[in-house]
């Protein structure tokens, strides 16, 4: 007899004005646009609500395999790709899991599915700047980037995947936590956020709710959404993470 995990008609996921978080138990497989006989699975996009708190990116899931391909992108359009199982082909790079590729607006390049996988995917619009030239390709590997204690405490490691400059509109890190470890505070601030927890569990402040996350789970949250995390569990908590910088809030 099958077991079932959660009774009939339940689930984790929850949709609100300011946050989302979108669990496994409701996934739902269909073709990924711009990309080459892909599926996977849409967690994040604008079509999640309307007006100025609705989400102003993508983030998704593809189900790699061979024969699965990005296509080029469009001028005003960036992608970055971060391999969570498998290998790809990037710029004539093979990347394994836990290794990103980040493509400019406009770039040609294309990310190449070898065998089976899965990688998440951020894609945003791009905000150019006066006299400010679009930003490079980038790609490598999580474990080379630069790596800080949060706000000083070791137990909440925050690695940064690309480089904290003006050309740059957005910020992807990786945040891992010691079983007990939070953030130092609730925070509120002007970037939203697109979040993919990659291993462990714990709880998430999300607004005025306390949702118990865990690995596969994904969590948008709107700019002022006040949002504060804590590790549980006996292995580390680790999330992959989307941000907008380096714009100004009054920009269209």
């Amino acid at each position: 007899m099958n077991q079932i995990a959660f009774p009939f008609g339940s689930t984790r996921t929850r949709v609100a004005a300011d946050h989302a978080l979108i669990a496994p138990d409701g996934y739902v497989v269909s073709p990924i646009v711009g990309w080459e006989a892909a599926e996977g699975v849409v967690l994040i996009s604008p079509a999640m609500g309307a007006g100025p708190r609705s989400p102003r990116f993508c983030q998704y899931l593809v189900h790699a395999k061979p024969g699965v391909r990005s296509l080029p992108l469009p001028v005003d359009l960036q992608r970055f790709v971060y391999v969570l199982e498998g290998e790809v082909e990037a710029a004539g790079q093979t990347l394994g899991a836990a290794h990103f590729a980040y493509l400019p607006p406009g770039s040609t390049d294309v990310v190449q599915c070898r065998g089976e996988g899965k990688l998440l995917v951020f894609e945003k619009p791009y905000a150019p700047l006066p006299d400010v030239a679009p930003p490079p390709r980038v790609t490598g590997a999580g474990a080379d980037a630069p790596c800080e204690p949060f706000l000083g405490d070791p137990d909440a490691m925050l690695a940064t995947l690309l480089p904290i400059a003006p050309a740059f509109d957005m910020a992807v890190n990786v945040f891992t936590y010691q079983p007990g470890a939070t953030l130092p505070f609730v925070e509120t601030h002007v970037m939203e956020h697109g979040l993919y927890m990659s291993a462990g569990q714990g709880v998430y402040r999300l607004g005025e709710s306390w949702r118990p996350v865990q690995k596969g789970d994904a969590i948008w949250m709107a700019a002022y959404c006040p949002q504060w995390f804590v590790a549980m569990g006996k292995e580390p908590a680790q999330y992959i993470y989307y941000k907008d910088i380096h714009r100004s809030p009054l920009a269209p």
